[in-house]
Protein backbone atom coordinates (compact mmCIF):
# COMPACT_ATOMS: atom_id res chain seq x y z
CA UNK A 1 0.00 0.00 0.00
CA UNK A 2 1.23 3.66 -1.02
CA UNK A 3 2.84 5.15 2.23
CA UNK A 4 2.01 8.78 3.13
CA UNK A 5 4.66 11.23 3.66
CA UNK A 6 5.31 13.04 6.71
CA UNK A 7 6.79 15.97 8.33
CA UNK A 8 7.67 15.47 12.07
CA UNK A 9 9.19 18.36 15.01
CA UNK A 10 11.63 16.27 16.31
CA UNK A 11 11.43 18.52 19.94
CA UNK A 12 15.00 19.76 21.42
CA UNK A 13 18.12 17.85 21.85
CA UNK A 14 17.44 14.51 23.49
CA UNK A 15 14.27 15.97 24.79
CA UNK A 16 11.93 12.98 25.41
CA UNK A 17 14.49 10.79 27.18
CA UNK A 18 15.11 13.80 30.37
CA UNK A 19 13.54 15.43 33.45
CA UNK A 20 11.75 18.61 32.53
CA UNK A 21 9.57 21.08 34.98
CA UNK A 22 6.64 20.90 34.61
CA UNK A 23 7.57 17.11 34.33
CA UNK A 24 4.65 16.90 31.59
CA UNK A 25 6.51 19.23 29.11
CA UNK A 26 7.08 16.95 26.08
CA UNK A 27 3.87 14.32 27.30
CA UNK A 28 1.53 15.26 24.30
CA UNK A 29 4.51 15.20 21.42
CA UNK A 30 6.22 11.67 22.89
CA UNK A 31 2.10 10.50 22.76
CA UNK A 32 1.78 11.65 18.93
CA UNK A 33 5.24 10.18 18.49
CA UNK A 34 4.59 6.53 19.86
CA UNK A 35 1.11 6.54 18.34
CA UNK A 36 2.68 7.27 14.58
CA UNK A 37 2.60 3.60 13.68
CA UNK A 38 -0.64 3.16 13.95
CA UNK A 39 -1.99 5.90 11.80
CA UNK A 40 0.00 4.44 9.15
CA UNK A 41 -1.83 1.93 6.12
CA UNK A 42 0.69 -1.06 7.22
CA UNK A 43 4.32 -1.16 8.54
CA UNK A 44 6.98 0.28 6.47
CA UNK A 45 9.30 -1.54 4.38
CA UNK A 46 11.87 1.26 5.02
CA UNK A 47 12.27 4.35 6.10
CA UNK A 48 13.61 7.21 4.28
CA UNK A 49 14.63 10.17 6.77
CA UNK A 50 15.73 13.73 5.68
CA UNK A 51 16.98 15.75 8.95
CA UNK A 52 17.43 19.09 9.65
CA UNK A 53 20.69 18.42 11.09
CA UNK A 54 22.63 17.20 8.12
CA UNK A 55 23.72 19.42 5.11
CA UNK A 56 25.74 18.56 2.59
CA UNK A 57 26.95 20.65 -1.06
CA UNK A 58 24.73 18.52 -3.25
CA UNK A 59 21.92 15.79 -1.83
CA UNK A 60 23.99 13.21 -0.20
CA UNK A 61 22.22 9.80 0.54
CA UNK A 62 23.54 7.70 3.85
CA UNK A 63 24.96 4.59 2.63
CA UNK A 64 26.25 2.43 5.73
CA UNK A 65 24.87 -0.50 6.38
CA UNK A 66 25.14 -0.34 10.46
CA UNK A 67 24.86 3.56 10.76
CA UNK A 68 25.86 4.67 14.24
CA UNK A 69 24.67 7.40 16.41
CA UNK A 70 25.60 10.70 15.84
CA UNK A 71 25.64 13.21 19.45
CA UNK A 72 25.10 16.48 18.10
CA UNK A 73 24.02 18.16 20.59
CA UNK A 74 25.73 19.76 23.79
CA UNK A 75 25.02 20.28 27.51
CA UNK A 76 22.70 17.94 28.19
CA UNK A 77 22.77 15.11 30.75
CA UNK A 78 25.30 12.16 30.59
CA UNK A 79 23.02 9.34 30.03
CA UNK A 80 21.38 11.17 27.02
CA UNK A 81 24.71 10.43 25.10
CA UNK A 82 23.95 7.06 25.45
CA UNK A 83 20.98 6.65 23.98
CA UNK A 84 20.78 3.68 21.40
CA UNK A 85 18.80 2.90 18.14
CA UNK A 86 20.72 0.38 16.24
CA UNK A 87 18.33 -0.04 12.83
CA UNK A 88 19.83 -1.00 10.07
CA UNK A 89 21.18 1.08 7.10
CA UNK A 90 20.17 0.36 3.53
CA UNK A 91 22.45 0.69 0.94
CA UNK A 92 20.28 -0.62 -1.77
CA UNK A 93 17.54 1.57 -0.95
CA UNK A 94 20.29 4.36 -0.81
CA UNK A 95 21.23 3.60 -4.62
CA UNK A 96 17.73 3.72 -5.41
CA UNK A 97 17.28 7.24 -3.85
CA UNK A 98 20.64 8.84 -5.21
CA UNK A 99 19.31 7.20 -8.94
CA UNK A 100 15.97 8.84 -8.87
CA UNK A 101 17.44 12.20 -7.60
CA UNK A 102 20.12 12.23 -10.38
CA UNK A 103 17.32 11.36 -13.29
CA UNK A 104 15.88 14.11 -12.02
CA UNK A 105 18.63 16.66 -12.92
CA UNK A 106 19.85 16.77 -9.16
CA UNK A 107 23.34 15.87 -8.31
CA UNK A 108 23.39 13.26 -5.75
CA UNK A 109 26.59 11.42 -3.47
CA UNK A 110 26.77 8.60 -0.93
CA UNK A 111 28.36 8.87 2.36
CA UNK A 112 29.00 5.72 3.77
CA UNK A 113 30.44 6.50 6.96
CA UNK A 114 27.65 9.02 8.69
CA UNK A 115 25.49 8.01 11.25
CA UNK A 116 21.99 8.66 12.44
CA UNK A 117 21.77 12.33 13.75
CA UNK A 118 19.28 13.08 16.43
CA UNK A 119 16.53 14.33 13.96
CA UNK A 120 16.31 11.23 13.50
CA UNK A 121 17.15 8.77 16.26
CA UNK A 122 15.33 10.83 19.11
CA UNK A 123 11.86 11.01 17.55
CA UNK A 124 12.14 7.42 15.72
CA UNK A 125 13.25 5.83 18.80
CA UNK A 126 9.70 6.79 20.15
CA UNK A 127 7.65 6.01 16.87
CA UNK A 128 9.77 2.83 15.89
CA UNK A 129 11.33 1.39 19.26
CA UNK A 130 12.60 -1.80 18.27
CA UNK A 131 15.07 -0.31 15.88
CA UNK A 132 13.70 -3.34 13.14
CA UNK A 133 13.19 -1.20 9.90
CA UNK A 134 16.02 -0.46 7.65
CA UNK A 135 16.35 3.27 7.56
CA UNK A 136 17.95 5.87 5.35
CA UNK A 137 18.79 9.35 5.95
CA UNK A 138 19.29 11.96 2.83
CA UNK A 139 20.96 15.16 4.00
CA UNK A 140 19.54 18.78 2.94
CA UNK A 141 21.31 20.48 0.51
CA UNK A 142 23.25 23.12 1.66
CA UNK A 143 21.61 26.04 -0.38
CA UNK A 144 18.68 25.33 1.21
CA UNK A 145 17.12 26.21 -1.82
CA UNK A 146 13.04 25.65 -1.32
CA UNK A 147 12.29 24.71 -5.12
CA UNK A 148 15.44 22.45 -5.60
CA UNK A 149 14.02 20.52 -2.38
CA UNK A 150 10.36 20.50 -3.37
CA UNK A 151 11.52 18.80 -6.66
CA UNK A 152 13.72 16.19 -4.95
CA UNK A 153 10.26 14.78 -3.15
CA UNK A 154 8.82 15.26 -6.46
CA UNK A 155 12.11 12.59 -7.95
CA UNK A 156 11.45 10.29 -4.18
CA UNK A 157 7.69 10.14 -4.91
CA UNK A 158 7.79 6.53 -6.26
CA UNK A 159 9.32 5.08 -2.85
CA UNK A 160 6.23 5.35 -1.38
CA UNK A 161 4.54 2.85 -3.51
CA UNK A 162 7.06 0.34 -2.76
CA UNK A 163 6.28 0.71 1.29
CA UNK A 164 8.85 3.32 1.64
CA UNK A 165 7.86 5.94 4.34
CA UNK A 166 9.32 9.36 3.72
CA UNK A 167 9.88 11.93 7.06
CA UNK A 168 11.02 15.69 7.30
CA UNK A 169 12.34 16.11 10.83
CA UNK A 170 12.39 19.70 11.95
CA UNK A 171 10.75 22.31 13.75
CA UNK A 172 7.82 24.19 12.31
CA UNK A 173 9.38 27.22 14.96
CA UNK A 174 13.05 27.10 15.57
CA UNK A 175 13.72 30.21 17.02
CA UNK A 176 16.15 29.19 19.86
CA UNK A 177 16.93 32.23 21.62
CA UNK A 178 13.05 33.04 21.77
CA UNK A 179 12.42 29.88 22.63
CA UNK A 180 15.25 29.81 25.71
CA UNK A 181 13.66 33.26 27.12
CA UNK A 182 10.24 31.81 27.35
CA UNK A 183 11.49 28.58 28.91
CA UNK A 184 13.69 30.58 31.93
CA UNK A 185 11.13 33.23 32.25
CA UNK A 186 7.70 30.67 32.66
CA UNK A 187 6.46 33.44 30.19
CA UNK A 188 2.97 31.93 28.64
CA UNK A 189 3.20 33.87 25.64
CA UNK A 190 3.37 31.42 22.50
CA UNK A 191 5.40 32.25 19.52
CA UNK A 192 5.10 31.83 15.78
CA UNK A 193 0.68 31.87 15.46
CA UNK A 194 0.90 33.93 12.68
CA UNK A 195 3.51 31.62 10.54
CA UNK A 196 1.59 28.36 11.99
CA UNK A 197 -1.36 29.72 10.38
CA UNK A 198 -0.15 30.52 7.61
CA UNK A 199 1.69 27.36 7.07
CA UNK A 200 -1.32 25.33 8.11
CA UNK A 201 -3.46 27.07 5.52
CA UNK A 202 -0.56 26.53 2.87
CA UNK A 203 -0.08 22.83 3.55
CA UNK A 204 -3.70 22.13 3.35
CA UNK A 205 -3.90 24.49 0.12
CA UNK A 206 -6.25 22.40 -2.29
CA UNK A 207 -4.90 23.92 -5.72
CA UNK A 208 -1.44 21.97 -5.96
CA UNK A 209 0.23 25.08 -8.07
CA UNK A 210 -0.47 27.76 -5.10
CA UNK A 211 0.55 25.71 -2.46
CA UNK A 212 3.97 24.84 -4.04
CA UNK A 213 4.30 28.45 -4.88
CA UNK A 214 3.54 29.50 -1.44
CA UNK A 215 5.91 26.97 0.06
CA UNK A 216 8.76 28.25 -2.49
CA UNK A 217 8.09 31.43 -1.33
CA UNK A 218 7.35 30.75 2.64
CA UNK A 219 10.21 33.33 3.74
CA UNK A 220 7.72 36.26 2.89
CA UNK A 221 4.91 35.10 5.16
CA UNK A 222 3.61 36.47 8.50
CA UNK A 223 6.35 36.05 11.09
CA UNK A 224 8.13 33.62 8.24
CA UNK A 225 11.60 34.82 9.88
CA UNK A 226 10.93 34.96 13.49
CA UNK A 227 10.02 31.36 13.20
CA UNK A 228 12.67 30.24 11.00
CA UNK A 229 15.78 32.60 11.38
CA UNK A 230 17.79 29.44 9.32
CA UNK A 231 15.44 27.50 7.25
CA UNK A 232 16.85 24.47 7.88
CA UNK A 233 14.54 23.14 10.45
CA UNK A 234 11.84 23.97 7.80
CA UNK A 235 13.18 22.47 4.95
CA UNK A 236 12.46 19.03 5.03
CA UNK A 237 9.00 19.82 4.92
CA UNK A 238 9.39 20.94 1.30
CA UNK A 239 10.54 17.47 0.49
CA UNK A 240 7.51 15.88 1.88
CA UNK A 241 5.50 17.82 0.19
CA UNK A 242 6.73 17.16 -3.22
CA UNK A 243 6.56 13.62 -2.60
CA UNK A 244 3.11 13.71 -1.11
CA UNK A 245 2.26 14.51 -4.88
CA UNK A 246 -1.28 16.87 -5.90
CA UNK A 247 -3.23 16.27 -2.68
CA UNK A 248 -3.28 18.64 -0.11
CA UNK A 249 -1.59 17.85 3.25
CA UNK A 250 -3.17 17.90 6.75
CA UNK A 251 -2.60 18.91 9.80
CA UNK A 252 -2.16 15.90 11.93
CA UNK A 253 -0.39 17.51 15.22
CA UNK A 254 0.06 21.06 17.40
CA UNK A 255 1.91 21.25 20.62
CA UNK A 256 2.52 24.73 22.49
CA UNK A 257 6.18 24.00 24.22
CA UNK A 258 8.85 26.03 25.10
CA UNK A 259 6.61 29.25 24.53
CA UNK A 260 6.00 28.24 20.53
CA UNK A 261 3.92 26.63 18.62
CA UNK A 262 4.94 23.21 16.60
CA UNK A 263 3.08 21.69 14.21
CA UNK A 264 3.37 18.30 12.22
CA UNK A 265 1.76 17.47 8.66
CA UNK A 266 1.18 14.73 6.54
CA UNK A 267 0.22 14.20 2.78
CA UNK A 268 -1.19 11.25 1.32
Amino acid sequence: MRQPTLYLPHGAGPCFFMDWEPPDTWARHRAFLENLPATLPERPRALLVISAHWEAPQFTVQKHPAPPLVFDYSGFPPHTYQLTWPAPGAPLLAEQVAGLLQAAGLACGFDERRGFDHGVFVPLKLAFPEADIPCVQLSLRADLDPAAHLAAGKALMPLRDEGVLILGSGNSYHNMQVMLRAWQSGALTTHGLDFDAWLTETVTQADAVERERCLIAWSSAPGAREAAPREEHLIPLLVVAGAGGNAPGAKIFEDRVLGAVQSAFRFG
